[in-house]
């Protein structure tokens, strides 16, 4: 059972001391270094939220710049590849012009060869048909 003399109450109030000196040493100073860390790991936690919001909110703007990019590089493509097609058709047409010409240049001389192959061989056709009816009548 339980006595309450003299050492009880010494050896009360020496815990009793003992506490409240723990309390000041340990218990207080450990208390506020965990308040300080729980409120350090959450200030942490909002700095990485607040840095994932700006890390998306950069990387939606990268892919509209980059589809941006996209749309005037296949604008530009497009536009080349137009003035290139225009640049063949003009190219093709000037050939086909000059061949034209070549060609009618061809026949204009090919017709006049012939006109002086014709005037040269009546001439020689009139001599060949002179000899053949003097070697007829001779005969």
């Amino acid at each position: 059972m339980l006595e309450f003399n003299k050492w009880f109450f010494v050896l009360l109030a020496n815990f009793l001391f003992l506490v409240w000196i723990l309390n000041l040493i340990l218990f207080k100073p450990l208390l506020r270094t965990f308040k300080k860390r729980k409120e350090m790991v959450k200030g942490d936690l909002e700095g990485a939220r607040v840095l994932n919001e700006k890390k998306d909110q950069a990387l939606e703007e990268m892919k509209k710049d980059l589809e941006k990019a996209r749309q005037a590089s296949r604008e530009a493509y497009e536009k080349l590849r137009a003035e290139g097609l225009e640049v063949q058709k003009e190219i093709v047409s000037k050939a086909h012009e000059a061949a034209l010409k070549e060609t009618e240049k061809i026949k204009a001389e090919i017709a006049s060869e012939s006109l002086k192959a014709r005037a040269a061989l009546k001439g020689e056709v009139e001599k060949f048909s002179d000899s053949i009816l003097q070697k007829l009548v001779a005969a």
